[in-house]
């Protein structure tokens, strides 16, 4: 794979090269394109510092993204026969989320060796959600081009199936919004309604509270620190409660 097709990662000092064969030792596979791997690892902020040429990992983010998706699919599709393409999207959509890539580059320390700009390291870059679940899937797409798709899969499904395991066990956020309205318009042919009943606060740190109304039952309110969030909080309560009443979502 020839530089111009990847990109030009940043040099690579002895003590970098250490931190990268550390990393690579967490992850149990081998590689072979160290440089690979540091592009994978370098944040643009980084690359618009350097003083020669540098890209960073915004390709091979997108290109794990693709991998990250299509290995979890396979897995959902030959591990769990049971169940439908509605639970698959939403147990997809949560797994690969930015929050679950996070947990998990957080578990590998990944914010010890990502290369962020001096600004961006000042204001916390290394623990940034965003820049953290980012360099996961850049790293995806280095494996993915480095040791083919069956090492990164089998890599992948390795660092996921606890995330997995947690969603099945309710452990990490669903989209709770989701769940009650695909149930809603399947039961009742409606769709759940949601209602703004208060906000508390002054303008720079407000909290909303919202209400949701599924077939005349009313849930809530909850509180969240935007529209969006406090929806998902009400929705939650209603997918709580229909749970308790016996309702499985996940068949």
């Amino acid at each position: 794979m020839t530089e111009a097709k990847v990109g030009v990662a940043p040099y690579i000092s002895p003590e970098r090269q250490g931190e990268l064969f550390s990393f690579v030792k967490k992850l149990g596979i081998e590689l072979k394109d160290y440089n690979l791997l540091n592009l994978a690892f370098t944040h643009r902020s980084y690359a618009h510092e350097c003083a020669v040429v540098t890209d960073n990992n915004e390709r091979l983010e997108f290109l794990g993204d693709s991998v990250l998706g299509l290995s979890v699919s396979n897995w959902l599709f030959l591990n769990l026969p049971s169940k439908h393409e509605g639970f698959f999207s939403r147990i997809k959509s949560a797994v690969v989320s930015e929050d679950s890539l996070y947990q998990v580059a957080l578990k590998l320390g990944v914010g010890e060796v990502v290369l962020v700009g001096k600004g961006e390291g000042h204001s916390g870059g290394r623990k940034k959600k965003a820049i953290l679940s980012d360099c996961m899937e850049a790293i995806f797409g280095c494996v993915y081009i480095d040791q083919g798709f069956e090492v990164a899969r089998n890599l992948i499904v390795r660092l996921m199936e606890p995330q997995i395991d947690a969603f099945l066990k309710h452990k990490i956020v669903r989209d709770y919004k989701t769940a009650i309205q695909e149930y809603s318009q399947k039961t009742w042919k409606k769709v759940p309604i949601y209602t703004l009943e208060k906000t508390i606060g002054p303008d720079h740190d407000r909290t909303f509270y919202v209400s949701v109304n599924l077939n005349g039952t009313s849930f809530g309110p909850a509180g969240g620190k935007n529209k969006k969030n406090a929806q998902q909080a009400a929705a939650k309560l209603a997918f709580e409660k229909l749970e308790e009443e016996g309702i499985d979502f996940d068949c």
